[in-house]
């Protein structure tokens, strides 16, 4: 297939775009500077612009695109481009679509676990209605902006939850200090996240691919976690303690919005459409999961 990718430079994109070309995909990806070879095309999301050259012929496109969510405080102007760089990025590509006589047979347009905002202990299938907060409007919008793909195009929105890889990532910041003997839970570590290691994404954007499914597929391992566990594994793999507990007031006197949405919310996601596909995942237990994190390999 040819496939164009667009957010190839980040963790996730760098892991997908691996993957598919270890696979035999001829991957195209686009991005903001001067291309420097054939398999680059230029765009601009911010202004809508667009290389019509490069989804010509596309059998699949691959939207990764997006300012980092964690990466710097929630003030009001940065909420505005979180929500500015999804919807722009989509939006060109599905108007960039519109354009072709014959679009790409597939749209995958990454979403976020952070539809369901913070939902408790309730089990989150892909069926389950969207929460509220910041990421949940961000998500909801995100994935409609996908939507506007021409008809006949298959589109889908993975919601995919927090992704452990071994450098950067959701615990790029934790994985240190756990290294270290200094970390440990987050609030009360009852809170659940929907866990997922970095080459079972990779791995499922591939799958996507030729799967039929369409629409929200929820992105996590099968067995999910609380932090508590989640931290108490990844220490054990380690074998490092891991006692030192952050309280919540101190994440959110130091975070603020972001604290509640990215790390003290908990959503209880099943991947209910992979499971049902036939998904294989790589590393579907927790303990497997720690034990790839913990081994200091590159992440593969």
């Amino acid at each position: 297939m040819r496939i164009i990718v667009a957010g190839a430079s980040g963790l996730i994109g760098t892991a997908i775009s691996r993957t598919l070309r270890s696979a035999g995909h001829d991957v195209g990806t686009l991005v903001r500077r001067p291309p420097a070879s054939p398999a680059e095309f230029q765009w601009n999301p911010g202004e809508g612009s667009i290389d019509d050259t490069a989804l010509k012929g596309a059998d699949a496109v691959v939207n990764l695109s997006g300012a980092g969510i964690g990466d710097r405080p929630w003030t009001r102007s940065r909420i505005n481009e979180l929500r500015a760089s999804r919807l722009g990025a989509t939006r060109t590509l599905t108007a960039a679509m519109g354009r072709l006589d014959t679009p790409p047979a597939v749209f995958l347009s990454q979403s976020a676990s952070g539809y369901y905002g913070d939902a408790g202990p309730a089990v989150l299938r892909e069926n389950a209605p969207a929460g509220s907060g910041v990421l949940a409007r961000i998500c909801i919008d995100w994935e409609a902006a996908a939507h506007e793909a021409p008809a006949g195009v298959r589109v889908v929105t993975p919601r995919t939850g927090v992704v452990l890889s071994r450098s950067g990532g959701a615990l790029g910041r934790l994985m240190p200090l756990l290294r270290l003997g200094v970390g440990g839970p987050l609030g009360s570590g009852r809170q659940y996240w929907p866990w997922v290691t970095l080459p079972d994404v990779a791995g499922a954007y591939a799958f996507l691919l030729s799967s039929p499914l369409s629409g929200p597929v929820n992105l996590c391992a099968p067995e999910s976690a609380d932090v508590n566990s989640l931290i108490a594994q990844l220490a054990g793999a380690l074998h490092r303690p891991a006692v030192l507990r952050v309280p919540a007031p101190v994440l959110r006197l130091v975070m603020g919005q972001l604290a509640n949405e990215l790390l003290l919310a908990s959503q209880r996601m099943e991947p209910a459409a992979l499971v049902g596909a036939g998904f294989e995942w790589q590393h579907p237990s927790l303990a497997q999961a720690a034990a790839w994190v913990a081994d200091r390999g590159p992440d593969s």
